[in-house]
């Protein structure tokens, strides 16, 4: 579990653009993580509508927007292009990072469990440490509540 004042652990993922991004190599801006379960899924279109909305906003704060689900690249572009989104998506594939920020785990939906995303935000102030964790975001509330912690 990642708790606000650890280092944050440092990954390489590939992004909507096909590049890869490596979260040290943004060190001295913060950084808006972002983990959620699925692409263009009702709740997942609407936090991910909720930042592009106001990402002028998440721009004058200075932040990086990442957003990370374990879609592959090509459901990232689709979904990215359908909505407009201004901001970077990463294809977890595996997990692996959902895992190492411990929001990989089991899910319950109309009574069947499985394991999935826990939507759930790091923000990651300019030195690599966390400034923020929010665990169960609320899609509609997500990208006011993430600006109110980046400027607190």
């Amino acid at each position: 579990m990642i708790n606000e004042g650890d280092q944050a652990p440092d990954f390489t993922l590939q992004s909507d653009a096909g590049t890869d991004v490596t979260l040290s190599s943004l060190r001295g801006r913060p950084v808006v993580l972002y983990f959620y379960p699925k692409d263009d899924t009702p709740g997942c279109t609407a936090q991910a509508c909720g930042i592009r909305d106001v990402y002028d906003d998440f721009e004058r704060a200075g932040a990086i927007v990442l957003g990370v689900s374990p879609d592959d690249e090509g459901s990232h572009v689709k979904f990215k292009q359908r909505y407009e989104l201004p901001f970077t998506l990463l294809a977890d594939k595996d997990h692996s990072v959902a895992e190492q920020y411990g929001v990989w785990g089991e899910k319950s939906y109309r009574g069947r469990k499985y394991l999935g995303v826990n939507r759930s935000t790091f923000i990651i102030d300019g030195a690599g440490l966390v400034k923020k964790v929010m665990h169960n975001v609320k899609p509609a509330t997500h990208a006011d509540d993430v600006l109110a912690a980046l400027e607190s």
